[in-house]
């Protein structure tokens, strides 16, 4: 019973459109009043215990360093060096936004940043190559959701607080599936281009190329230092979070020299809004996960879910299944924090690596921010890139269909993430 009036509360305030916060508190309030033990005071209390976290601190920070590295000149240079290095080639502008995806990936973590970086820099240049649209705009959502793959990623900072995984780990786990994303798209794209006749760009001298990469070495350095520094024990993921944003500024500021002092603030001022919002929920979420604990929902979870307790991978499939449903109609946060806390005991029950399944969770939610009926990263490149919704939805359902391949492949095989997650975390 206590299930359903969570579940019933959460979505009908949903579907009413009141905010997924407001939402989650309201479900949560609902919940205490039905158990007899609402208090506003404890309410309160929680609230501001959910957001009174170190871990937590990153997240202002790496939306810093995206904002700064957005208009800095940091992701301008990256497609400049993919451009000389493939632009030449059939298809070559799809390759430069593949190559392009996983290298900002490194760097802002934000899916919805990502796409709209890539749509206004690139599907300008497709346009005018002759590339379909629908198809173009499909590509350029399917690589921005690499984003919450591959550290630093701000999904994944929510996911180690939500289930109590270390974030480091999380981190180092992403890389690998990440990269594996960026080469699934590299195939689809092959196959889509064979026997079409698109405008190439003019192969690039050498020069040219060495110049690009002079151009962009500031840029692919912080990668390294985020998870070199990681790897090896010199910071923690929060403090990464404000290396990164230090070096982001400095470089912009007086390597690059695209902002100026009044730029930062302004590119600041929206960090803090930003972060403000992400914030709010997750306090909210955690009102919400505490309320759930004391109802016990989990344990009821764990006895709906008994019989696969003991099948980790048929248990993995259909908590998938319900992942990827979800991830259709509401943005990456609000998944996370609140199904994370109540599928964590389960997880654990099975023995499944509450690491691999952190992983697994974000790749399945972030797949359904380019699904229909939602898609927010769909949503953001037509918006940017002025493409009919229905053309961006015919074009972007291969790349959906091979990320539920892979998606499936590491649901079978659980190793393609794991193994390499041991050999980097040692």
């Amino acid at each position: 019973m206590t299930l359903a009036i969570f579940l019933v509360v959460l979505l009908v305030g949903i579907l009413i459109g009141i905010p997924v916060s407001f939402s989650l508190l309201l479900s949560a309030m609902a919940l205490m009043v039905y158990m007899d033990v609402f208090s506003a005071d404890i309410l309160a209390q929680s609230l501001i215990n959910g957001v009174d976290s170190f871990p937590l601190l990153a997240i202002p920070f790496f939306m810093v360093a995206g904002e700064v590295m957005s208009h800095g000149g940091l992701a301008t240079r990256i497609v400049r060096l993919a451009t000389a290095l493939l632009g030449h080639r059939k298809g070559g502008l799809g390759y430069v936004a593949i190559f392009t995806s996983v290298l900002l990936a490194g760097l802002s973590g934000s899916a919805v940043a990502d796409a709209a970086a890539l749509s206004a820099m690139l599907f300008p240049m497709m346009a005018k190559a002759g590339y379909p649209q629908g198809r173009s705009a499909g590509l350029l959502a399917s690589g921005g959701i690499i984003a919450p793959i591959i550290p630093p990623s701000l999904p994944l900072i929510l996911m180690g607080v939500a289930g109590n995984i270390s974030i480091a780990k999380l981190f180092i786990a992403g890389i690998a599936p990440g990269l594996m994303m960026g080469a699934v798209l590299v195939m689809v794209w092959n196959f889509l281009v064979r026997n079409e006749d698109l405008e190439t760009q003019p192969r690039a001298s050498k020069g040219e190329k060495a110049a690009a990469f002079k151009g962009a070495f500031f840029a692919l350095l912080l990668p390294l230092i985020i998870i070199g520094g990681i790897r090896f024990g010199i910071f923690t993921p929060t403090e990464a979070a404000v290396v990164a944003a230090v070096y982001a500024i400095i470089v912009s500021m007086f390597v690059y020299r695209e902002i100026n002092l009044m730029d930062l603030y302004h590119l600041l001022v929206r960090s803090a809004r930003s972060t403000a919002m992400v914030m709010f929920l997750v306090g909210c979420a955690m009102v919400a996960a505490w309320v759930i604990t004391l109802a016990q929902l989990p344990q009821e979870l764990v006895a709906m879910l008994g019989p696969l307790v003991e099948n980790p991978r048929l248990l993995m499939a259909t908590i998938m299944i319900v992942v990827f449903f979800v991830g259709m109609v509401m943005d990456l946060g609000p998944s996370v924090l609140i199904l994370a806390p109540l599928f964590m005991p389960v997880i654990k029950e099975a023995g499944i690596d509450p690491v691999y399944f952190g992983v697994m969770f974000i790749i399945n939610a972030s797949i359904g921010l380019i699904t229909p009926p939602v898609g927010n990263v769909l949503n953001v490149v037509c918006g940017v890139s002025r493409v009919p919704m229905t053309a961006a939805i015919s074009g972007v359902w291969p790349f959906v269909l091979a990320y539920l391949m892979l998606l499936s492949l590491f649901v079978a095989f659980p190793s393609i993430i794991i193994v390499p997650m041991r050999f980097f975390i040692g």
